[in-house]
């Protein structure tokens, strides 16, 4: 019987995707092409933390994130103090503008507007926003500038940076905005996610990013947080453990972005005697 060149070439590929498994299997491959070892590793399934990483990570209290998330710049500040975005008046969203006085008035009136004013000590800004410094007030509005207690750093965001008209900041996917750095970048988008993480609240649930990583399209670049939520469920009952993806990405052309809330998996956990297990599903 006469074999074809269709058959020889089929036969061939057979062969060598048979080698290829078996000796990635090896993790040795000798004389072979180092470009289809690279070709297959390129398509490996995503790797996620085992059960026990993740039970260990939200049963720390010290751990919040992974080596080397974003830091905030006030991460130094001696004390106790809060740092926080002035919004629009339904208290949607963050605002922004490129003009310090303005930026001013809008902090000085949102000062007015809380039910405990700060006495004005100073500003600051950088490439994304600018911050405003208040003590709180003693008797007589003298201000307790010598002995500050509990300072408040209240933020604009620079329009140049970026732009939240209108992004309802309570709702977990959608749009997120435009950023406008120039040019956008993988790095520029991963900074945005986790400096927002700071400032994004999920009561009642404990929240901890397990992983931060970066990755893009031929049109976007995306950020995704890994995330645990450990929320309570009463006395002698095991804790929900939910396991999120929230996916920030940005236009490479143009920076729109867009956030997605992507629920992955759940267990249940607790603490017995100081121990972490796992409970039966």
């Amino acid at each position: 019987m006469q074999i074809t060149d269709r058959e020889k070439h089929g036969t061939k590929m057979k062969i060598k995707t048979f080698f290829l498994i078996f000796c990635l299997a090896l993790q040795a491959c000798p004389g072979g092409n180092p470009e289809d070892v690279v070709a297959e590793n390129a398509v490996a399934k995503r790797v996620f933390p085992s059960a026990d990483e993740i039970l260990a990570k939200v049963y720390d209290n010290l751990y919040q994130s992974p080596a080397n998330f974003y830091v905030d710049e006030r991460a130094d500040t001696p004390g106790s103090y809060t740092v926080y975005h002035v919004k629009d008046a339904s208290a949607s969203f963050e605002l922004c503008t490129n003009d310090y006085y303005q930026a001013l008035d809008w902090e000085a009136a949102d000062n007015d507007s809380r039910r405990v004013n700060g006495y004005f000590v100073g500003s600051l800004e950088n490439n994304r926003y600018f911050e405003f410094i208040r003590e709180l007030s003693n008797t007589g509005d003298s201000g307790n500038n010598n002995e500050p207690t509990s300072p408040g750093f209240a933020r604009v965001f620079k329009c140049d940076y970026v732009n939240r008209d209108n992004v309802d900041r309570n709702v977990r996917n959608g749009d997120a905005g435009d950023l406008n750095v120039i040019p956008t970048s993988a790095a520029a988008m991963q900074t945005f996610s986790e400096y927002m993480w700071q400032f994004t609240f999920f009561w009642p649930a404990t929240k901890k990013v397990l992983e931060s990583f970066s990755d893009e399209t031929d049109t976007r670049y995306q950020h995704t947080l890994l995330l645990a939520f450990k929320t309570s469920q009463g006395t002698d009952q095991c804790d929900l453990i939910e396991i999120v993806d929230w996916v920030f990405s940005v236009s490479k052309n143009g920076g729109q972005m867009t956030k997605e809330f992507k629920s992955l998996y759940d267990m249940r956990a607790r603490l017995n005697n100081g121990i972490v297990e796992k409970c039966a599903d």
